[in-house]
């Protein structure tokens, strides 16, 4: 119990030691790009819908109704429950010690826990400071299962997503929020890829 609130208080207290932790030290061995992509797959046909709106969360562990959601969403729904990795809570530990090397297109003066997990340019962000970045593959079969991508619809829409299984053809599968709920499709070059990253997993 000591564990978990020590844990608990290095979060609201804006250090970004959750990850280290003793308590999430012991789920590391399920850490596995099995149990990311199960995560994400129990997303299909909860999350039907899709809602950019501004909602205020609860901190930490915030998140809107299942049924709905964006495309961060199903990525931090799948590490919360597969890793016991606070996404909302982590992304706002990191912006507070280190707000500038965020985007600041949205004109905030401080981090909101709110909204800021739930934005694509910020995970990409996190990611990056995290060591999580890998190079794009040269082709798409490269893709690793657990791998996170991130693309541009139309040229200005972030999106993001994690890829899961191959298809018939050979082709990585995605499981993201495009719009219509969470989907499991052959849709991962439908776009611009933007990043590729591998956050928190073994092997």
């Amino acid at each position: 119990m000591r564990q978990v609130e020590l844990t608990r208080r290095s979060v609201l207290t804006g250090t970004a030691a959750l990850i280290f932790s003793p308590v999430a030290a012991q789920e590391k061995k399920a850490r596995s790009a099995a149990a990311l992509i199960s995560a994400a797959r129990a997303q299909v046909g909860v999350t039907l819908g899709y809602d950019p709106a501004y909602v205020r969360l609860p901190f930490p562990g915030g998140d809107v109704d299942p049924a709905t959601g964006v495309c961060t969403d199903v990525v931090v729904r799948a590490y919360r429950s597969a890793f016991g990795l606070d996404l909302q809570a982590l992304v706002h530990a990191d912006m507070r010690s280190a707000f500038s090397a965020y985007p600041s297109r949205w004109g905030l003066s401080r981090p909101d826990p709110n909204i800021d997990h739930r934005r694509v340019p910020n995970l990409q962000v996190f990611f990056t400071r995290q060591r999580a970045k890998l190079a794009q593959p040269s082709a798409p079969s490269d893709w690793r299962p657990g791998d996170i991508f991130t693309s541009l619809i139309a040229g200005r829409r972030p999106h993001i997503g994690i890829v899961s299984d191959r298809s018939e053809n050979g082709q990585p599968l995605i499981i993201h929020n495009i719009g219509f709920g969470a989907r499991e499709e052959d849709a991962l070059t439908a776009h611009q890829i933007t990043g590729r990253y591998r956050w928190a997993l073994e092997g």
